[in-house]
């Protein structure tokens, strides 16, 4: 009989134990996800508050409007799809036309040849520099774009719209015309109506 009571507690011991054990590695366990859910949490809101910074960043950009006449155009560097590198800081003297244009932009098209004809006029005197800046377009489409209005002045992608974003731009088409103290003097939302008046911004630059 007592063989049999002290088998029975140690039986029951040994039961309590291993039920200990298990609640213990489960307890372990359980704050193991506590702790990676926790940091999962950490990450993901600190993705999103990064996301909400940007967000804001560009919105306050864009309350304040494309830049302004008079103000100093802002620098950069347009790589064309030739792979050339031109820096607006080595224009310091010339006359500078920015064109923010996109392929799948139907206003866009309306200028598109006018815009051409200007740059053919102007090309020979070395006095005036045309630049094509492609906003949110791809390769394949940019290209067959250029090649439909047989566009020869030096164009190119807006990588990381860092361009678009400097001269805080609303949209597609918009043109910027820069003096050669590098000071704008026009800016054009939307298509130009015709050729005279891309050539009448740029003459009254050109007068001595």
């Amino acid at each position: 009989m007592n063989i049999s009571r002290n088998w029975k507690r140690k039986s029951s011991a040994a039961s309590e134990n291993k039920v200990s054990g298990r609640m213990t590695e489960e307890k372990e366990t359980n704050e193991q996800k506590s702790g990676q859910s926790i940091l999962v949490q950490i990450l993901v809101w600190g993705a999103v508050l990064f996301l909400l910074g940007i967000v804001a960043i560009q919105l306050s950009k864009t309350q304040e409007g494309t830049v302004q006449i008079g103000d100093k155009a802002p620098d950069f560097v347009l790589t064309t799809f030739e792979g050339d590198d031109i820096a607006s800081t080595d224009l310091t003297g010339k006359v500078v036309l920015i064109n923010f244009w996109a392929s799948w932009c139907k206003p866009c098209e309306v200028e598109a040849a006018d815009l051409q004809t200007a740059w053919e006029m102007y090309e020979p005197s070395g006095d005036v520099v045309f630049l094509g800046i492609a906003h949110l377009d791809t390769d394949k489409e940019a290209a067959a774009y250029i090649e439909r209005f047989k566009i020869t002045y030096p164009n190119g992608h807006d990588l990381g719209t860092r361009i678009s974003q400097d001269f805080r731009t609303t949209g597609v088409p918009e043109t910027y015309i820069i003096d050669q103290n590098r000071i704008l003097t026009k800016v054009k939302i939307g298509p130009f109506a015709s050729l005279s008046e891309i050539t009448s911004a740029i003459d009254s630059l050109l007068e001595p």
